[in-house]
This record gives C-alpha cells, sequence and structure tokens, in this order.
C-alpha cells in the first residue's frame, strides 16, 4: 500500500506559478516511479508529468514542456510539481500517482496502482 496526499493547489492568475507537493508513505519511496495527472471538468483524466525511482529520467505531456518541471526529494518521501507561467487551460484537479512496476515512462493512467486524491489548481484569466 502506498498512501498519496497532494497539496499546493489554490487560485492563481495566467502567468502565474504554483508548486504542488506530493507526500508518500507506506513503501519504500526510492523504488518508486511518481506522475501527476490531471483532470478537468467534462474532460478525461491526462499525464502531466513523470519521474523515475531516483529522478534521473524525466517525462512530459507536450501541453506542459518549458512550463512545468517535475522534481523528487527522496529522503523526504515527496514529489513536487512546479507549474509556471500558468495559463487557464491548465485549470484542473491534479493527481498524484505511484507507479510501483514501470518507471514512469508510460502516460496512461492505467500502469498506475495509488492516486492522491487530488488538489484543485484554478488559473484565471
Amino acid at each position: 500500500q502506498v498512501q498519496l496526499v497532494e497539496s499546493g493547489g489554490g487560485l492563481v492568475q495566467a502567468g502565474g506559478s504554483l508548486r504542488l507537493s506530493c507526500a508518500a508513505s507506506g513503501r519504500t519511496f526510492s523504488r518508486i516511479a511518481m506522475g501527476w495527472f490531471r483532470q478537468a471538468p467534462g474532460k478525461e483524466r491526462e499525464f502531466v508529468a513523470a519521474i523515475s525511482w531516483g529522478g534521473a529520467r524525466t517525462y512530459y505531456a507536450d501541453s506542459v514542456k518549458g512550463r512545468f518541471t517535475i522534481s523528487r526529494d527522496n529522503a523526504k518521501n515527496t514529489v513536487y510539481l512546479q507549474m509556471n507561467s500558468l495559463k487557464p487551460e491548465d485549470s484542473a484537479i491534479y493527481y498524484c500517482a505511484a507507479d510501483i512496476h514501470g518507471d514512469g515512462s508510460s502516460p496512461r493512467s492505467s500502469e498506475y496502482d495509488y492516486w492522491g486524491q487530488g488538489t484543485q489548481v484554478t488559473v484565471s484569466s
């Protein structure tokens, strides 16, 4: 079992920044690939970013490349999503997820085994 708790969401103006955090517990965090997904009202959940066990490899959706950065601190069992140059279309509930079998390279939500409860991000124009 892995428990995931996201934080850091909120309301921000277009062009602003937010940093999301996801605290993990329950398994050896340093052996788990982690990802961020988001879901806007009326839309399917979509991949945002992922990071490998040790943090050497990162993966991004084209829509966020160059604006978002995923990172992790294995000593703190936490993964982060730094979001810069936010746009109204980034508004969604953001979910942290754990992939205990893979390396984080798959963008498919079905590859992830555990999910957090989500944190709302709203970007005003």
